[in-house]
């Protein structure tokens, strides 16, 4: 193969679907696009299995098979990340607003450069890193650079100023219940189901109730990344930094749901433990911290202030538990991937229920 270099452009769209079943087949494709210049026989490809919704697979350019003056094989020149979308996704996310999100927040540099879209998903960069776990997102290396950079990111205005300031949390939890199905086509999991949750109806009562309980703490709305879960903050040692990933979610919505829904993430994912949830003093320490950015240097940050966002904040977690309670119950009916949904959403909805009383018994003084 003549592997010369070819001018690559900015963000290809590409009329093509990738199988969930044949992921290095389909990437092989869309690379012959996106890497005109790479040589076939010399690309290696690693499946990842860290999330329960999308399948991802890199995609890496390597020197063959040569080896550094030190004798260890030399780093892969070019690294492109494809991620193929769970099934019927479609129905909870919106994929036009979520690549416009990922170059808006490129241009800030919080983002990794996106090369293309597919039918079916994304290939983007590579960022180098490792993502968090329940151990690191408390180290202290690496949780102020997660609370500077979400409040570099809520400080972000979208390209469309015309675009309205609607939080993004009450149309996204109707949208959910409404994809909530009455029977689920299992009956093991309809059982499961419906021993822990109420019905839908009732369902979307108390998340009525809730919300204007929250929108009393008059939490701003700000651009929000709104899935900050352990395994979308890749964290590089060697430069100190952290980048946020996977931008599905990603809207104007209040500021202390995107930091509540990250806090509930400390539980972990495949072995959820809520005693991980950070304790008061870490999140003052952590909240003091994202003030000081999100407010600026010319700005003090009282500890009322840090008081006030903490209130806000364990609320506003009481929703992250419900939103993604109900995002589990639609997983559960249309995702392929060999994950518990009915176990993930009974844990994180039983969660809302243990806490719901003590968070919202939290006042601040103005």
């Amino acid at each position: 193969m003549d592997c010369t270099n070819v001018e690559r452009p900015v963000v290809q769209q590409l009329s093509l679907v990738v199988r969930e079943r044949a992921v290095v087949e389909g990437a092989t494709e869309i690379l012959k696009v996106i890497r005109p210049d790479w040589c076939h026989d010399n690309v290696r490809f690693k499946l990842f299995t860290d999330g329960i919704t999308n399948k991802l697979v890199g995609c890496f350019k390597q020197p063959g098979e040569s080896v550094d003056s030190k004798g260890t094989t030399t780093e892969p020149e070019d690294v492109v990340l494809i991620r193929v979308y769970g099934n019927k996704t479609d129905l909870l996310i919106d994929r036009r607003k979520e690549t416009e999100n990922i170059q808006l927040l490129h241009r800030y540099g919080y983002a990794p450069a996106l090369y293309a879209t597919f039918t079916n998903g994304l290939a983007y960069e590579y960022v180098p890193g490792v993502t968090l776990t329940p151990d690191t997102c408390q180290a202290d290396a690496v949780w102020p650079l997660v609370a500077r950079r979400m409040a570099q990111m809520h400080k972000v205005r979208p390209d469309d100023p015309s675009a309205g300031n609607e939080p993004a949390l009450p149309a996204k939890l109707d949208q959910f219940l409404k994809l909530v199905p009455n029977r689920f086509g299992n009956a093991l999991k309809d059982e499961r189901v419906w021993k822990v949750f109420p019905s839908v109806t009732e369902l979307r009562n108390e998340f009525d109730t809730l919300y204007a309980r929250l929108l009393e703490t008059d939490s701003p709305v700000v651009f929000c990344h709104n899935d900050l879960l352990l395994g979308n903050v890749i964290y590089d040692e060697v430069r100190s930094r952290v980048t946020f990933i996977d931008y599905e979610y990603a809207a104007p919505n209040h500021q202390a749901f995107d930091i509540g829904n990250h806090f509930t993430e400390f539980a972990g994912i495949d072995d959820i433990d809520y005693g991980r949830y950070p304790t008061l003093e870490f999140q003052l320490r952590w909240l003091r911290v994202y003030l000081q950015e999100y407010l600026g240097e010319s700005v003090p940050v009282t500890d009322s202030a840090v008081q006030r966002l903490y209130v806000q904040v364990n609320q506003y977690a009481l929703a992250s538990h419900f939103l993604w309670a109900i995002w589990a119950l639609i997983q559960a009916e249309h995702s392929t991937i060999d994950f518990d949904f009915v176990q993930f959403g009974a844990t994180r909805f039983l969660e809302y229920r243990r806490r719901k009383e003590e968070f919202l018994a939290l006042r601040f003084t103005n």
